[in-house]
């Protein structure tokens, strides 16, 4: 065993994990690679798409003839699989290979799996190491282990705002605060998320098409929330290209389940081919919490928030931000909309501090990058 080297290896299968991106949710992202008993690389691969093969089976694959796979060590960014789902089990797979040595970066915390992966291989007479490079294993999949953990998405609050603290103007202009060099940036995290979310009162006010347009990659669902059922059906997310990835938010069950509202037609003759989840009301407003828990029910592992003032105030009034993006532009407003109203706090030592926090430059914005 040769730390430095093992260390290499699995730092080139974490590379390989991040290039499925944006595309395997709800699965994990996972690299592997394989190395000769020479100590060369002999295959690799990485999960490259919800439904398709697994790393492991990517990189045998990969590898010429199974006789150069005697002794050689594997090097996965996670747990074999154990359990059959969308493809085999890949622990099986392995199990069955003449390899020496199989490297895990971490366990698999899903129930299905967690050790009988590893498990399956030790029965085999391969020997398994696991935790080399751990943290950055769950770093590369911290929206799934998040969801698999609490069963509802990666919530991201995205904002944008002056120096002095104003997301838009007295008359309502809200564009541009931020930069090209932030909106470009946050075309790509939307390529990288489930699903983007936007208010009513932003898809009354601005019509977005929440697509990713500055950068390549792909597109994520669109969810609005409409709490009275009441946005008008020639809305971008409801008419464009993509209409079929649009999910609403409502709490106006009468008016969703009424065969004679107009709006309730547009769904149900498939003018629009989006989706329609009802909640349950809680304090007038779409009730937050059981919204997130219907997002997660569907797949949805990471979910990208680019809302309004009222709206991100209800999210981090409702406890649900994991993380905070936050904008800075250097500009001064001097009136307008603030950025966030009303959390509730009204003494300094009610404030409660980022668990983790960091600052980067953005063309000519500053990005704060905050963990709640």
């Amino acid at each position: 065993m040769n730390k430095e080297k093992d260390t290499i290896w699995m730092q080139r299968a974490l590379t390989l994990a991040g290039k499925g991106r944006g595309y395997t949710s709800p699965n994990p992202m996972v690299g592997c690679v394989i190395i000769s008993k020479s100590g060369d690389i002999i295959g690799e691969g990485y999960h490259r798409r919800y439904g398709e093969s697994h790393a492991e089976v990517e990189a045998v694959k990969s590898v010429k003839s199974r006789s150069a796979l005697k002794g050689s060590t594997v090097y996965v960014t996670l747990e074999p699989c154990a359990h059959h789902g969308k493809t085999p089990p890949c622990a099986e797979m392995l199990a069955d290979l003449p390899l020496e040595r199989v490297v895990v970066a971490m366990k698999d915390p899903f129930p299905e799996v967690n050790g009988k992966g590893i498990s399956t291989l030790k029965k085999n007479s391969i020997a398994v190491d696991v935790g080399l490079l751990e943290n950055k294993a769950k770093e590369i999949n911290e929206a799934w282990l998040h969801y698999v953990e609490f069963g509802r998405p990666f919530i991201t609050l995205k904002m944008a705002q002056t120096a002095d603290g104003y997301i838009a103007a007295p008359n309502g202009d809200s564009k541009w605060i931020s930069s090209k060099d932030s909106r470009t940036l946050v075309h790509q995290w939307r390529s990288e998320q489930d699903a983007v979310l936007v208010g009513r009162n932003t898809a009354m006010t601005d019509n977005p098409s929440l697509t990713v347009r500055l950068t390549e990659g792909r597109q994520p669902r669109r969810v609005v929330i409409d709490g009275p059922f009441a946005l008008p059906e020639n809305l971008n997310l409801f008419t464009d290209q993509y209409e079929e990835k649009t999910i609403v938010l409502t709490h106006n069950r009468k008016k969703a389940e009424s065969s004679a509202d107009p709006m309730l037609k547009m769904f149900k003759q498939n003018y629009f081919r989006g989706e329609v989840l009802i909640v349950d009301e809680k304090e007038g407003h779409t009730d937050l919490r059981q919204s997130m828990q219907k997002l997660g029910d569907m797949g949805i592992t990471s979910l990208l928030v680019e809302g309004g003032k009222d709206l991100s105030t209800a999210f981090l009034k409702a406890g649900l931000v994991d993380r905070l993006q936050l904008f800075i532009a250097p500009k001064i407003l001097g009136g307008g909309t603030k950025s966030i109203q009303g959390l509730g706090m009204n003494r300094m030592e009610d404030l409660v501090p980022f668990r983790e926090f960091n600052w980067s430059r953005v063309g000519p914005d500053m990005l704060l990058t905050a963990d709640l």
